[in-house]
């Protein structure tokens, strides 16, 4: 069966919050440390239900498995889950802020199927429909060179505080879109599934 990429829903959650988990714990253990993965996981990479709400969060789902998540927001807040404080829910506005593009996590074993391009691009094109004409984005370690492949640009690193002791690097990346810019068979976007 092929790749279907749909909006999030509230039943979505926990399978989120679980490949969330399982994909931090796999995938970025070469650029950080065990305790920098779990305190992450304890705020800064947790589930964003305002995404959710906002329907902006993505799901990459092939017969019935949930292999990635990840979206867009509209909102000031640029990283961070539920639990991480330094959240700032103001609506952007697209004639002079960037769409922030926000927490995409991808099952280990999915890796180099094209899962994270694919909700990158259905993101990116509800953004531009909402209007916005750029992106930025708090690259992980471990997704940057994921981001430059797709057109994003940032070098320099900033520290983050976690909580008392830990500290985790991050990248800011920015992209433009061009308004015209069409890639064929990426990018559309299926309505959520029935509650389960």
């Amino acid at each position: 069966m092929a790749m279907v990429c749909r909006i999030a829903c509230q039943d979505d959650i926990p399978a989120m919050a679980t490949l969330i988990g399982r994909s931090a714990r796999q995938l970025c253990r070469a650029d950080y440390t065990e305790d920098q993965v779990e305190a992450a996981l304890r705020g800064a990479w947790g589930v964003d239900t305002q995404l959710v709400r906002d329907g902006t969060y993505l799901v990459v789902e092939e017969a019935g498995a949930m292999l990635g998540c990840g979206g867009w927001s509209f909102r000031r807040t640029l990283f961070g889950g539920d639990a991480y404080a330094d959240r700032v829910p103001e609506r952007l506005d697209p004639a002079r802020d960037r769409a922030k593009v926000r927490a995409f996590f991808v099952d280990p074993k999915q890796g180099g199927r094209g899962v994270g391009r694919l909700i990158l691009t259905t993101a990116e094109a509800a953004a531009r429909a909402a209007g916005f004409t750029s992106f930025e984005l708090m690259a992980t370690l471990t997704g940057v060179p994921f981001y430059r492949r797709c057109g994003y640009e940032g070098e320099a690193q900033v520290r983050i505080p976690l909580e008392p002791g830990i500290d985790i690097d991050f990248v800011p990346m920015t992209k433009g879109i061009v308004r015209d810019q069409a890639i064929a068979g990426e990018g559309s976007l299926a309505q959520p599934a029935a509650p389960r």
